[in-house]
């Protein structure tokens, strides 16, 4: 198994126990957003566990990888929907929105690192793996963003209506431009 492929299977380990935990946060805490969060975690779990096992037919792997991201932006737009309507956000611990923030912007890091290292890259494997990561890194971001401006004071109802509408919403764009990215691809 080269670098690429355990690093991915890494990062495929992390967003299981991730996406656990938000389901069962959501189950537990009667929460639609954790749930939803969650549930988009585990289906871009199965997607990254189907790129890391193909075997060829990459020209497959990488639209069905596009095709997932466009339809998994759809309830991306549900929960920043959810998030201005109903839920404001779970406040934390200092300590556990230290070790969420820590978490996403690991991801965020680890996945700038791979697109710089890889820009040049014409491996669809690769390519689709970098995509993927970045899915789950602005989610991630957003998730964080949202449980930060709770747990912390100093914005009003309103400006923290705002700011989860339009950081969701920049999350939406650019997972489904991610899944434009791959479909449009000539490989």
């Amino acid at each position: 198994m080269d670098r690429i492929q355990k690093t991915a299977l890494v990062s495929l380990i992390c967003n299981l126990a991730y996406s656990a935990y938000h389901v069962i946060l959501g189950i537990t805490a009667w929460s639609w957003w954790y749930f939803t969060v969650g549930v988009y975690y585990v289906i871009l779990s199965i997607v990254r566990f189907t790129v890391l096992q193909s075997k060829g037919k990459y020209r497959l792997i990488t639209r069905f990888t596009g095709i997932m991201l466009l339809l998994l932006s759809l309830p991306l737009v549900g929960t920043v929907i959810l998030s201005f309507v109903k839920e404001r956000g779970r406040v934390f611990h200092l300590i556990v929105m230290l070790a969420i923030a820590v978490y996403a912007f690991s991801k965020i890091t680890i996945a700038t690192v791979n697109w710089v290292k890889a820009r040049k890259s014409t491996s669809a494997k690769l390519i689709t793996l970098r995509n993927i990561s970045f899915a789950d890194a602005f989610v991630s971001i957003y998730s964080l963003q949202r449980s930060m401006l709770v747990s912390f004071e100093g914005m009003t109802e309103t400006e923290i209506r705002i700011m989860n509408a339009a950081t969701g919403s920049a999350v939406c764009i650019i997972v489904l431009l991610l899944g434009v990215n791959l479909l449009r691809r000539k490989m």
